[in-house]
């Protein structure tokens, strides 16, 4: 039998694979489960076990953003910019989202 906690998570969770890597995306706030104004600016962090990765991905990701912002910015994954995999991921939940690596170097 499957322990409720596993059949709903208390925090949210998601198990990634991408391109043929498995990870782990998680984030530390139980709102972003049940309330949608949580998800303006919020925190995830990323774990894959690979050996390029020294330490816990620290992630900022803002989903809102002014027009007056989009001229100064190039739009997430423009032509000619190479995207990381992982933001693409975040991306098909939250489109348009703008994630900060926080001084940790993109990978995956």
């Amino acid at each position: 039998q499957v322990s409720p906690a596993l059949r709903t998570p208390r925090l949210p969770v998601w198990l990634c694979s991408i391109s043929g890597r498995h990870g782990v995306l998680f984030g530390t706030d139980s709102r972003l489960l049940s309330d949608w104004k949580s998800e303006r600016i919020f925190h995830l962090y990323f774990c894959s076990g690979q050996q390029e990765q020294t330490q816990t991905a620290h992630l900022t990701i803002d989903t809102h953003s002014h027009h007056w912002e989009e001229a100064q910015r190039e739009g997430p994954c423009s032509p000619g910019k190479r995207c990381p995999a992982l933001e693409m991921a975040i991306r098909t939940k939250w489109a348009g989202a703008t994630v900060s690596w926080n001084g940790t170097g993109p990978f995956f």
